[in-house]
């Protein structure tokens, strides 16, 4: 029971991850916050769906399709579709219709549904045809260059881009990989001196805004209502 989820890194620069879950005898999840937005396919019962999935600034309960099939492209910070405002998902979705087994329907015209195997090659299409485009400001921040703009300019285009300030992405990355941290068996001292926490309360309460768990909760997992999935984020927590 629960949802068994498989997931890779990936060497595109436009994708973060790439993933595929099936649930079984589950009808709730927690999704983790998440600073990358997604496109989701899943299938039930012979009918496929797709979305795209906005950032996810705190943790928060979420239904679950029972016994479904899932395929997701996590896309890498700084990338975004130019006709769909970033700032316009945060904390939602937007549905894709006219969706098959077989074919999705984007900017006019039919493509092959992707899959986890070729998912890089679904995005270079996309990234050719104009559906999907990267700031470059992100990444080179992340990677720790100094752009010569200025704070405020940089703080717009990072919302622009990411649909979160760089101060939330940092929050919700550090608790991520505290949380996988945990999961690990390293103990909750350790990780509040690893990633920079005050102290273990201020650990408590940013697992408990952007995990929706506790450090005792993460290490006995909850097959009722598991995680969505969770890895140590890419990008460096000095962004």
């Amino acid at each position: 029971m629960g949802l068994d989820i498989e997931s890779r890194p990936s060497d595109s620069p436009y994708v973060e991850r790439v993933w595929r879950s099936r649930s079984v005898e589950v009808g709730r999840m927690t999704s983790v916050a998440a600073s990358h937005w997604e496109l989701v396919f899943w299938q039930r019962e012979g009918r496929v769906q797709a979305a795209v999935l906005g950032p996810e600034p705190r943790a928060c309960p979420a239904p679950v399709p029972e016994d479904a099939t899932f395929f997701g492209i996590s896309f890498a910070l700084g990338t975004s579709m130019p006709h769909v405002p970033i700032g316009r998902l945060v904390g939602g979705s937007a549905e894709i219709p006219d969706v098959t087994r077989h074919s999705v329907w984007l900017k006019g015209s039919a493509w092959h549904v992707p899959d986890y195997d070729n998912a890089e090659a679904f995005v270079r299409r996309m990234v050719r045809e104009g559906i999907v485009d990267c700031d470059p400001i992100v990444p080179a921040v992340l990677g720790g260059a100094a752009p010569d703009v200025s704070e405020r300019t940089l703080q717009r285009r990072f919302v622009a881009a990411t649909g979160l300030t760089r101060g939330a992405i940092r929050q919700i990355d550090r608790a991520r990989e505290a949380a996988v941290l945990i999961q690990e068996g390293t103990p909750a001292q350790d990780v509040v001196h690893r990633l920079g926490y005050f102290d273990q309360p201020h650990l408590a309460r940013s697992l408990t805004r952007f995990i929706g768990r506790t450090a005792t909760q993460l290490t006995a997992p909850n097959g009722a209502e598991p995680l969505s999935l969770l890895y140590k984020p890419s990008s460096p927590m000095s962004a």
